[in-house]
Formats: structure tokens, sequence, C-alpha cells
């Protein structure tokens, strides 16, 4: 508070001083205990006076006294102090605990993949890290209601109020049965008449990726079993049940199956004789901007870090897959 940003309200140096005063009983202590001298007080009350236009000292006695005006200036401004301080050891609270506490959430082919590299590097941080997993509809809704601090998801639209930034992204392949044969090469639609499409649910980023995929394709594949994880999905076709689309991470959360699936480029089938285009997806950290210091750009590094290093080169090598498995890219929103 002060007069030059608040007209209608005293400066708080001056309340500051009155109470001062009032607890000191004469303008000689208040200066001791203000640090400052006599003369500076007695200006300030006199600056008091002025603005509520009557006195606040009787000076007819010896030591002067507070007026009724005063008095109630004196009960006034101690209540608002009291309040000041309060509201400054709340906010500060609040701080200590982002600080202490950061919830994070991931997506779960990220969660049990990236995550445990990034718990072990946030390890020696002064952050304690909780960690969730989900689907990406509901990490969006957690962190716009403020039920997470950080958000791992694959969605990279635009939020009012949240920032995202781009992580890496990853392609999608066929996974079909260890002995299904594909040496005719062929489409999706020649695979779905000898094996059933095993897809993510629509209600999950992926399954969504895949639907608008598969249309801009041509193929109308029948819908039959549909999950919002991995681990159900490649338990049929390692079964010999279905074929799907997946990525390196969901395969790698679920590479217990490898021994009994395969995994194409969608590139190497062909449809009307020319190569399927590429399918992605991308992977964000979403958060507010300017609530939780550096961490944000931390947690940026740290995976990237994890993802070039070592994630990316033992998903290559255990998937078999060649080229940049995870591919790094710096893009914010």
């Amino acid at each position: 508070m002060n007069s030059s940003s608040a007209p209608g309200q005293p400066d708080w140096d001056l309340l500051v001083s009155w109470i001062a005063v009032v607890e000191s009983g004469s303008v000689s202590e208040a200066a001791l205990r203000l640090r400052i001298s006599q003369a500076a007080v007695s200006q300030r009350i006199k600056q008091l006076e002025t603005f509520f236009e009557t006195p606040l000292l009787d000076r007819s006695t010896r030591p002067a006294q507070p007026t009724a005006a005063g008095q109630r200036l004196y009960e006034q401004a101690k209540n608002l102090l009291t309040q000041a301080d309060q509201m400054v050891e709340s906010v500060r609270s609040v701080s200590r605990a982002k600080r202490m506490t950061v919830r994070i959430g991931c997506v779960d082919s990220f969660a049990a993949t990236v995550g445990p590299l990034l718990i072990k590097g946030l390890s020696g941080s002064s952050h304690q890290i909780r960690l969730w997993s989900g689907i990406t509809p509901t990490l969006d809704a957690s962190i716009v209601g403020r039920q997470l601090d950080l958000a791992v998801t694959t969605n990279g639209q635009p939020s009012p109020g949240i920032t995202r930034t781009m992580l890496f992204s990853e392609s999608y392949y066929v996974v079909v049965p260890s002995d299904f044969d594909l040496s005719q090469g062929g489409s999706l639609g020649d695979i779905a008449r000898q094996l059933q499409f095993i897809r993510y649910s629509a209600r999950s980023v992926i399954g969504q990726q895949v639907d608008d995929y598969l249309q801009r394709c041509g193929e109308v594949l029948e819908r039959t079993y549909e999950f919002d994880t991995t681990d159900p999905l490649l338990s049929l076709v390692a079964n010999g049940m279905g074929f799907a689309l997946s990525t390196p991470l969901c395969i790698w959360q679920s590479r217990h199956f490898l021994p009994d699936i395969r995994i194409v480029r969608l590139s190497s089938l062909l449809r009307g004789g020319k190569p399927y285009a590429d399918l992605s997806r991308s992977f964000y950290l979403a958060y507010r901007q300017g609530e939780l210091g550096n961490l944000p750009n931390e947690v940026r590094d740290l995976v990237r870090i994890a993802a070039k290093r070592q994630i990316a080169r033992d998903i290559a090598a255990t998937l078999r897959l060649d080229g940049d498995v995870l591919r790094l890219d710096d893009d914010e929103r």
C-alpha cells in the first residue's frame, strides 16, 4: 500500500509508524524501534493527521496520548498489519508446498517406460514427486482442474493458461502374430481379411489417431475388440487373434509379448501399389506458465536426455527397429 498507487489510502509506512508510537508510548521510543529520527516520526504523524483531517495525538498531556480518533486508527491499522502478515505467510506456505510436492501425470506408456528415469533424475531435487498415469483426456482435465501440476500427454492442442512443450515423437507400426505370413506384402485391408483388427478405444487419443488415419487411407476395418491400454491389445495379437497398429513405447511397455509378435513398418505395406504414409504421435509437457519456476525446463531436459541416450537405444535394439525410434523436436504452444 502506498499513496502513489492508492490515492484514497494512507501510506503503509505511516501506519506502521503510528502503531509504533502508540505501542511504545512516545515518539522517541517509536523512533528507536523504527530506527529513524524523532523528527521523521513526528513528520509521519503530521502527515496522518493531515490525511484524516483530525488530531491523532493529544499534545496537551505528557506524554502525549492518542485521541479517540488516534485510538481507532491504531486498532484498525494493527488489524490490517496482522492480516498482511497472515497473507504473506499464506502465500509463502503455498510456495513451499509447491516446492515440496509436485504432482505429475503421464500417459500409461510414458509412465511405464520413461517415468522411472524421470523420477530418478528428479530424486536429487528439493521436490517430492507424485506420479500418476492415465489416458490423455483424463490427464488434460486434471491439469486444467489443478489436480496436477505437470502432465505428459499426446494432446498438442492449445488450452487457455496452459503451456505445452513438445518432448518427442514416435511412429506407428503394424503388429501381427509372429507366425503370420507377410511375404506377399498387401494392404491393411488384406491383413484384415485374415485377422481381426484390434483397436485402441475411440475415447483415447491413440485410438482416435488410428481411426482418423484409417479413414484418410480409405480403409474400412470392422470394429471388434477395443482397449484403453496396450497389454490386453497385444495379448490378443500374441495369441493369433488379430493385428494392431501401435507405437514403440507402447510395445516396449508390454515387451513380454515380443516372442509372439512381429513388428513391421507401415511403409512396408502397399495399398494400390503405393506404400502407406507414416503415422506418428507426439508427447507434450503441459503446465501453467510461471507457477513452477524452472521445474518444467528440468523435466523437459531430463525426458529428452533419457529418450535420446537410453530409451530410444534400448527400444530399437530390443524391438529390432531401424532409424530414430524417438524423434526429438523443439516446439512450444
